[in-house]
C-alpha cells in the first residue's frame, strides 16, 4: 500500500500564494495518477487537478485554471500544487490522491493522504 504524506498549508492573504507538498512512499503501477482534491466544511469532495508522473497529462478544474498548477518530481517521488491569486473559497482541506486512471471523480482514486488545510483570510 502507498503512503501519501501531505505538507505545506496554512494560512494564507487573500490574492497570495501557498505550494502544498505530497510525497507517495513509492511510485508503482498502482499510482500513475496523482491528482489533488478539496473538500470544504459542509461540501462534497471537489476536484482541484491531477496529473501523471510522466508529466504527459495534465488536467484542471475549470475554477482552479490559471491559478493552480500541478507539477511533480520523479526524483522525490514528490507531486506539488502551486496556488496563486487565492480566495476565501479555495479554504479547504486539500487531499492528495493516487490511481490509475485520469478521472476527475474521487471514487477512481484508491490512495488518500492525510489531507492538508489551506485556510486564505479575508
Amino acid at each position: 500500500q502507498v503512503q501519501l504524506v501531505e505538507s505545506g498549508g496554512g494560512l494564507v492573504q487573500t490574492g497570495g500564494s501557498l505550494r502544498i507538498s505530497c510525497t507517495a512512499s513509492a511510485r508503482t503501477w498502482r499510482n500513475t495518477a496523482m491528482a489533488w482534491f478539496r473538500q470544504a466544511p459542509g461540501k462534497e469532495r471537489e476536484f482541484v487537478a491531477l496529473t501523471s508522473w510522466s508529466g504527459e497529462n495534465t488536467l484542471y478544474a475549470d475554477s482552479m485554471k490559471g491559478r493552480f498548477t500541478i507539477s511533480d518530481d520523479n526524483a522525490k517521488n514528490t507531486v506539488y500544487l502551486q496556488m496563486s491569486s487565492l480566495r476565501p473559497e479555495d479554504t479547504a482541506v486539500y487531499y492528495c490522491a493516487s490511481g490509475t486512471s485520469l478521472s476527475r471523480a474521487p471514487t477512481a482514486f484508491t490512495c488518500w493522504g492525510q489531507g492538508t488545510q489551506v485556510t486564505v483570510a479575508t
